[in-house]
């Protein structure tokens, strides 16, 4: 009897289906542009976003001109948004910024085109070029209307996404080293530093690129080697002038030891070799 009951309740629910989706198929094909316009705004207002975008998406170049030409742009942005076509969405709510700059949804919308972007970005460890639109979209959205009632969301937003420029930048510089192309993680850690003065990763940073420099000069030819140790030497000042207490000082320490050692050691050696050559 139960089998029966909920056989007959899936079959119940599957007719329904079945005719709803015809009803909306000749939905679909009416030549009646109200019509679709309203059961657009219907299925979008029962949250049915699919629906609802397909017939925006099919009546929207038949409602340039009229009065429901903005209302039907702006959802058909929604739409896509909350279907989670985030990059799709974002070219839809600027294209509506675009064409209905005076209208109330205007500021919203360059909020959405933005906060679209941020929710497509990448994790760090990704390509970051959705970030950096981001980031880009909110900015202007904060020239654009000074006042903006999304101020601080927008600071907050362009914070998070900043960081993940951080990491990605650190973690570049790190994957240098773990492959062993020490002269690469250097300069990849300069540039970091350089981007990123006030960096929650400065310290780790300043010592990594002592580390990257001291596995650099010890791989060198004996020839290069000594001015690569002198650079050990001038990034561990730099580390301890601005982390005096940091964490990393007793192994900065003995790297910077050890090249003041061998920046003696092939002094003395050349000196040798040259006073030889004199001779």
């Amino acid at each position: 009897m139960q089998r029966q009951l909920i056989f007959g309740a899936c079959a119940l629910w599957i007719a329904a289906s079945l005719l709803g989706g015809c009803k909306f198929q000749r939905l679909q094909k009416s030549t009646d542009v109200k019509r679709k316009y309203e059961a657009a705004i219907e299925f979008y207002a029962s949250k049915d976003y699919n629906k609802a975008g397909i017939l925006f998406e099919e009546i929207i170049p038949l409602l340039s001109g009229t009065q429901e030409d903005e209302t039907a742009q702006f959802y058909f942005a929604y739409c896509n948004y909350h279907q989670k076509q985030y990059l799709t969405a974002s070219h839809y709510f600027e294209k509506f910024y675009l064409n209905f700059q005076r209208s109330v949804f205007a500021e919203e919308a360059l909020y959405m085109h933005a906060f679209s972007l941020y929710k497509d970005a990448a994790p760090h460890y990704l390509d970051q070029k959705s970030t950096r639109k981001a980031i880009l979209a909110f900015q202007n959205l904060l020239n654009a209307y000074k006042q903006t009632a999304y101020k601080d969301e927008c600071n907050k937003l362009i914070f998070d996404l900043r960081e993940r420029l951080e990491r990605k930048s650190f973690e570049q510089a790190r994957l240098y080293y773990r492959i062993r192309n020490y002269k690469a993680a250097v300069i990849t850690t300069g540039n970091f530093q350089k981007d990123y003065p006030d960096s929650q990763y400065s310290e780790e940073a300043a010592y990594f690129r002592i580390l990257s420099q001291y596995k650099y000069a010890k791989n060198s030819l004996e020839t290069r080697q000594q001015e690569r140790y002198q650079d050990v030497v001038k990034f561990y000042e730099y580390l301890v002038d601005n982390f005096p207490d940091g964490k990393f000082a007793k192994q900065a320490e003995d790297m910077y030891k050890d090249s003041v050692t061998q920046i003696a050691k092939l002094g003395n050696k050349y000196k040798t070799l040259q006073t030889l050559n004199q001779q």
